[in-house]
């Protein structure tokens, strides 16, 4: 079997993926993860050893090399974020590393293959389950670290600033928190898709970090009234859209920043969840308000964007065109490390987890 499948012999490929789908002991029972018992601080996030999952139908096992960090596990770890019913209880929305097993009906990814995901949660693990619709391929020259700061950010981004903000070439948005890993997904795709992208920065070497990864235009929103300096940047005419984390009283002065039918989405509500705004500027300035959020969205949601990024984005990736904005990777074992860089507000771009790899 094996000789046959050196010499490419297409039933002893078949043979051996079938063996290794039904071997279940090349698997460990049990496997190193991050995890927490009751919501507090950084602290309380402690590496432990917990089962294996087992991939069900649709779904692939992936090696985990490389994690994503994002504010979403803050948030959780804080309380504040509970996973949807079904998902792991474990931190971790993206992660990149090797397939190992699948689940009934998958026929891509392949066993041995390098992917990305995204992920309802377990990424803080050497093994994580995904959709297999919810997998992207690493292509050559792209490391396994930027890969696994890809998925998150890039299907947030694609659908809020893209699908929800109808976002057109040659229109101005003005995006929050530009050196975020958020801020810093819409400033490269709003540079590859010909987007003029303002951001928010709280400091001037943010700014300045914000201009050399592509801005227009970086406003350091302590030193300087952003509506003003939208108003002066746009000459009075305002953003075609705005994408926004902040929300509470950032809402209304957001609108401010708007253009005649322009467009608010709200991804997050780091500035309070509640906003009180004029409804007869939004009615009179025909201003459309949405926002959403991707951890709870179906499964089938969820493969419809990846195809949809498949299509249109990740031949940019291929072509080495998009690469993250990489900050620092952090072994697993200080994930709560992870953390508080993430809540100082010093990193600009994505902080990684190095799970398993070499």
């Amino acid at each position: 079997m094996y000789r046959d499948e050196r010499r490419g012999d297409e039933r002893g490929r078949q043979m051996v993926s079938v063996l290794a789908k039904s071997v279940p002991a090349f698997i460990p029972e049990g496997m190193n993860a991050v995890g927490f018992d009751t919501p507090g601080p950084p602290e309380v996030l402690q590496l432990r050893e917990v089962p294996t999952p087992r991939p069900q139908a649709g779904q692939v096992l992936i090696k985990v090399a490389y994690a994503g960090v994002n504010r979403p596990d803050v948030v959780q770890r804080q309380g504040h974020y509970p996973p949807p019913p079904g998902a792991s209880p474990l931190p971790g929305l993206e992660i990149a590393g090797e397939v190992v097993a699948l689940g009934e009906g998958v026929s891509w990814p392949p066993l041995g293959g390098q992917v990305c995901a995204l992920v309802t949660g377990g990424g803080y693990a050497q093994y994580c389950l995904a959709e297999a619709g919810h997998c992207l391929p690493v292509p050559p020259g792209l490391p396994l670290d930027e890969a696994a700061a890809l998925p998150e950010t890039l299907f947030t981004v694609w659908h809020n600033v893209f699908e929800r903000g109808w976002a057109s070439p040659g229109e101005t948005v003005l995006v929050h928190g530009g050196t975020s890993g958020i801020g810093c997904m819409a400033i490269l795709l709003g540079r590859l898709f010909d987007l003029r992208v303002i951001v928010t920065c709280g400091s001037p070497a943010k700014c300045a970090r914000a201009l050399g990864i592509g801005a227009a235009h970086a406003i350091d929103y302590k030193a300087a009234d952003f509506v003003e300096e939208v108003k002066r940047i746009t000459d009075g005419r305002g953003v075609q859209l705005v994408l926004d984390m902040v929300a509470g009283d950032y809402v209304s002065r957001n609108l401010k920043c708007l253009a005649e039918d322009g467009r608010h989405v709200t991804i997050a509500v780091q500035g309070g969840a509640k906003a009180e705004i004029n409804m007869a500027v939004v009615m009179s300035r025909r201003l459309t308000l949405t926002g959403s959020t991707m951890r709870p969205r179906s499964k089938q949601f969820k493969v419809l964007l990846a195809e949809e990024i498949t299509r249109e984005v990740w031949p940019e990736v291929e072509a080495g065109n998009l690469r993250p904005v990489m900050d620092r990777v952090f072994p697993l074992a200080e994930a709560a490390a992870a953390h508080r860089h993430m809540e100082s507000g010093d990193h600009v771009g994505k902080i990684v987890l190095a799970v398993s790899h070499g």
